[in-house]
């Protein structure tokens, strides 16, 4: 069920690294990125998939892992993705896609989700170094999110928002992620 497969579909950002995410699985997402809907049926967004441990281990440097956990820098190598889909829009098909994005970035992590996955959108990161990494001309495409992805090797629980509001993701002793959201009556006007 949609209800069961969206609430799974957590931000992961520990993987069991050793488990690799072929190309053809990869482009499996990307397929169904490709049906939804686009902005003006523009399609103008592109995807640079990284399937190998040398281009993952190029590109992992560049991105910022969890702003919420000021102490942690990331996931330390062995649990780090085992593959990432770079969402790019193309400039000559059309500019600020940032809807397009989400859309097709979510398909792609409940995609991912299905088969067994999970991921990590990431939009803090560097673009210029990404780019030179992968050889993608940023005059030619903007590079918008980088969809970390692999077999999670973490637990992660969504928990209701506490009395204070604090709407912070935090880890316990144990590194169980803790995700509070606010509650159904709490965001319908």
């Amino acid at each position: 069920m949609l209800n069961d497969l969206v609430s799974r579909c957590r931000s992961y950002r520990r993987f069991y690294e050793e488990e690799r995410i072929g190309e053809d699985a990869l482009k499996e997402l990307v397929e169904l990125a490709r049906l939804t809907p686009s902005t003006a049926n523009s399609q103008a967004l592109k995807f640079r998939l990284v399937s190998s441990e040398e281009e993952c281990g190029k590109i992992f440097p560049y991105l910022a892992w969890a702003g919420a956990l000021p102490d942690w820098p990331g996931p330390v190598e062995g649990e780090r993705p085992s593959g990432y889909i770079v969402v790019c829009c193309d400039l000559a098909l059309g500019k600020n896609k940032l809807w397009d994005d989400g859309i097709a970035a979510q398909t792609i992590m409940l995609g991912a989700v299905e088969k067994g996955y999970g991921g990590c959108m990431i939009a803090s990161f560097k673009r210029e170094e990404t780019a030179k990494a992968l050889g993608i001309d940023p005059s030619l495409y903007s590079l918008d999110l980088v969809l970390a992805l692999g077999k999670p090797k973490e637990t992660v629980k969504v928990v209701p928002l506490k009395a204070d509001g604090d709407v912070r993701y935090y880890r316990d002793e144990n590194q169980v992620h803790y995700v509070p959201k606010r509650a159904l009556e709490e965001i319908i006007l």
